[in-house]
């Protein structure tokens, strides 16, 4: 699977590391993504995630079902 986050669909990027001379050397910057299984008590299971740092700090805030929901409407979640 790609390093895309489910919820906020941040990517890695691409970059230049630069060094004490300036000079840059090409390099992928990935995200902070974590692998979490939610309990969704409306349909009795568990779903696993790939989430940012960001993400699970938006579920944490917002709860998994207002998520879900907001991301049924943008069609990201089956």
């Amino acid at each position: 699977m790609s390093n895309i986050c489910q919820i906020t669909n941040k990517k890695s990027i691409v970059g230049n590391k630069r060094s004490h001379a300036m000079n840059a050397t090409k390099c992928r910057f990935k995200i902070n993504l974590h692998t979490h299984k939610f309990w969704i008590a409306k349909k009795n299971k568990f779903i696993k995630l790939k989430l940012s740092n960001k993400g699970m700090r938006l579920v944490n805030k917002h709860g998994i079902d207002k998520i879900l929901k907001k991301l049924k409407k943008v069609k990201l979640y089956g």
